[in-house]
């Protein structure tokens, strides 16, 4: 009974241990991350690079992405409303669910699975060749030189992709009220107008910076820390995805507790 009981803990125990050291490692890679990020040289440069990367090269993706949700969005609340006779409502619902969660919330799982990924393997791939290795070597430092660029990229950036995909979603339910349900387009424009609270902007836009520290850090930690050649490589790909993506939706709920909780 005893050696089960001690078999028992040691089996719990192992893995428990596990992730208290990987909760401790992220920690630090997270406090030293934060620190170059706000400390001097800053490689301007490759800030302009992860902008075009993180923000230009996104926004096919994360504009199709807003358009098809406002689309949506607009199809299902007039089937809804319509029931009670409040095809009015619409358009705000278009335009409060666009701006508080379709557009943060989708652009970050978006850019999460392109930049994330890509973050990760160009990093993984440097760590197992030893790159980052001869960037210490040559008095480089990892951080300021691989994660400070990507992060303050990501948390510019990504506020700026969910700002365009507002307009843009808010635009797709436009097309489907006006052409496809018959809204009149002045009232419908007026209706956003009117609906439209600074808040509801404000909660996207914070969001967004979130989900955009989120995406690039996960992405540099699992590249950093993988090892063990291609097969680590890819579980590192795997992790920033995965990784980003539950924390996308979880922080998305702690955010609006935040912002709406009375």
């Amino acid at each position: 009974m005893a050696n089960r009981i001690e078999l028992f803990l040691r089996a719990l125990g192992k893995p428990l241990v596990k992730f208290i050291a990987s909760l401790g490692e992220l920690t630090l890679f997270i406090a030293k991350s934060i620190y170059h990020c706000l400390t001097p040289p800053f490689y301007f440069k490759l800030m302009g690079r992860q902008f075009m990367d993180i923000g230009f090269y996104s926004l096919p993706v994360v504009g199709l992405t807003t358009i098809f949700a406002g689309m949506v969005i607009a199809l299902q609340s007039y089937t809804g409303f319509a029931r009670f006779g409040a095809e009015s409502g619409v358009a705000s619902v278009v335009l409060i669910s666009v701006t508080r969660e379709l557009a943060p919330a989708l652009s970050g799982l978006m850019v999460a699975g392109r930049i994330g990924a890509a973050m990760a393997a160009e990093i993984g791939t440097m760590r197992v060749t030893e790159q980052i290795d001869a960037l210490v070597t040559l008095s480089t430092n990892p951080f300021k030189y691989l994660v400070a660029p990507r992060i303050i990229a990501g948390v510019i950036v990504l506020p700026i992709l969910v700002l365009i995909g507002d307009i843009i979603g808010i635009f797709g339910g436009y097309v489907v009220c006006v052409y496809k349900l018959g809204f009149n387009p002045a009232n419908y424009i007026n209706s956003t107008l009117q609906n439209l609270e600074s808040l509801d902007i404000v909660t996207g836009v914070v969001k967004a910076a979130v989900f955009g520290f989120i995406i690039t850090l996960m992405g540099c930690y699992n590249g950093y820390k993988s090892k063990g050649g291609a097969q680590g490589v890819g579980e590192a790909t795997t992790n920033a995805v995965v990784s980003a993506s539950i924390l996308i939706l979880v922080f998305n709920y702690i955010i609006t507790e935040l912002f709406f909780a009375k």
